[in-house]
């Protein structure tokens, strides 16, 4: 047994208010576990290949996954990067922090939004607690390696340690030096990849922390654009056959030097004797980039309401208490992560602060298969710009009008504000969103719409009403024409 540990049995009975303090329920430092959170940006559900990558290699990452539980049916909290962060980090739905959109201005042409956008705003409230806050709160040292996006700085939030996280979005100059605006990497030398580096980073913090149990939460730039190859793999997939459902390959050099530092991350947690004492979770902030990769059977990309924007790889790897090759197709959400790393910690959630997710620790120990039935929502009162991509959108125009979404068991609602459409599917039969059932089942669709208002009066949602005067139908009507001409 570790030093550290034998030490805090001795000292324990003295400790025990001080801790109950901190918010630590029960139980002693040595049976909580170090916890590795890695986080990928713009990471589709099959860019994995224990998900169904036919060209993407990701070994490493495979290994991990198939040794805990694999969640089928997860979710992030919203189709693109800050307000997704904002939930993961808050255990809120985008309502009750405000953070919306990547940004706070009108995305897309103005010509053609129909209503005024919600701008809410693009830095998340300090005064809100996150899971690392409470991670230090209950004798955590803790770590956020790579992107942030959600303020200028994220160590008021909650982190001892940090590197590379400001509020900039992507790599400005792309994945090799110089590295501006990423806080901590100055001294980059020529040639070194920027994913490669927060992977030492990564090891760097487990080697610094010693016998004090960590939470690092590694959060990947990649794969966001600019999609910059790894120069070094680049040959390696120009040879490769390419995959019916993956071909891209800079994006493919990406992907394997994330899975690479997985592999050495895993090393050094062996190396150290402390990988069966880590639960590591990995999952992704949003679906995959539309014009780069591919989800299918999925509908829609990275920015879509539609599951192949908001659908992501999760796995958790906990040996002795997740049974390794374990699979759920429980419908889980980016909210759900604060109250489990709390049950994971043995800490208690913020008492008050709104929490909207539920802790997934009975379904990771086997101990339930279902979350009691419950819904599952998304708010987006914005805009979001279309790809130069044309398919798999509700219109070319737009990845997203501002819209409401609610799954219910096996069913999804989606609510648009400009023109009152529903479409409604049925996931178990009809995952690729093909046929909206809305008018053929228009009892349900109520009733699910009715569900879904209730939610958002629950959460003081706000709802885009207000009138876009720019808006020209006309000038709409004549792009929509001249976009499905092409």
């Amino acid at each position: 047994m570790k030093l550290f540990r034998w030490r805090f049995l001795l000292f324990a009975p003295l400790l025990s208010v001080g801790l109950a303090c901190q918010g630590l329920e029960h139980g002693a430092a040595d049976e909580r576990p170090n916890i590795l959170f890695i986080y990928l940006d713009d990471f589709g559900w099959k860019d994995t290949s224990y998900m169904g990558s036919d060209f993407y290699e990701t070994p490493h990452i495979d290994r991990m996954a198939e040794e805990g539980m694999i969640f089928t049916d997860a979710y992030a909290s919203a189709a693109n990067c800050a307000p997704s962060r904002a939930c993961l980090l808050s255990g809120q739905y985008t309502p009750r922090h405000k953070i919306y959109n990547v940004g706070t201005r009108p995305r897309g042409d103005r010509r053609f939004r129909r209503l005024e956008h919600i701008p809410g705003t693009d830095v998340l409230d300090p005064k809100i607690k996150t899971w690392a806050h409470i991670a230090r709160d209950a004798g955590y040292r803790t770590g956020t390696i790579g992107k942030w996006h959600l303020s200028s700085d994220p160590r008021p939030y909650g982190f001892d340690v940090n590197v590379g996280g400001g509020h900039s979005g992507s790599p400005p100059k792309g994945y090799y030096p110089p590295h501006p605006r990423v806080p901590g990497l100055d001294d980059a030398s020529e040639g070194e990849y920027l994913t490669d580096r927060l992977s030492d980073e990564a090891i760097q913090f487990i080697r610094q922390s010693g016998e004090q149990p960590w939470l690092l939460y590694l959060t990947h730039f990649a794969v966001h654009t600019p999609l910059d190859a790894k120069k070094e793999l680049v040959e390696k997939y120009q040879a490769k056959e390419k995959g019916r459902l993956h071909s891209h390959v800079p994006m493919a050099t990406m992907i394997q030097s994330v899975d690479d530092g997985v592999g050495r991350i895993r090393l050094e947690l062996e190396d150290r004797g402390i990988l069966d004492d880590t639960v590591i979770l990995f999952c992704s902030d949003n679906g995959g980039y539309g014009p780069a990769t591919d989800m299918d059977p999925l509908k829609g990309y990275k920015g879509t309401y539609y599951e192949g924007g908001i659908r992501v790889p999760f796995f958790v790897r906990w040996p002795g208490n997740v049974r390794a090759g374990s699979r759920s197709s429980e419908p889980v959400i980016g909210v759900d992560f604060l109250p489990t790393l709390c049950d994971i910690m043995n800490a208690r959630p913020p008492s008050n602060q709104d929490v909207d997710g539920k802790s997934l620790v009975p379904l990771l120990r086997g101990e339930v298969s279902t979350l009691n039935d419950r819904a599952i929502f998304w708010h987006f009162p914005a805009y979001l710009q279309a790809y130069r991509v044309v398919d798999e959108q509700r219109d070319v125009l737009f990845r997203s009008r501002p819209c409401s979404i609610i799954r219910d068991g096996n069913w999804k609602l989606h609510y648009y504000y400009e023109d009152k459409g529903l479409e409604l599917y049925h996931l178990a039969t009809d995952v690729g969103e093909k046929y909206n059932l809305a008018k053929v089942r228009p009892e349900l669709a109520k009733a699910l719409q009715i569900k879904l208002d209730r939610w958002k009066v629950r959460t003081k949602a706000d709802v885009p009403s207000a009138l876009n005067p720019d808006y020209d139908a006309a000038e709409e009507k004549a792009a929509l024409v001249r976009s499905m001409s092409r």
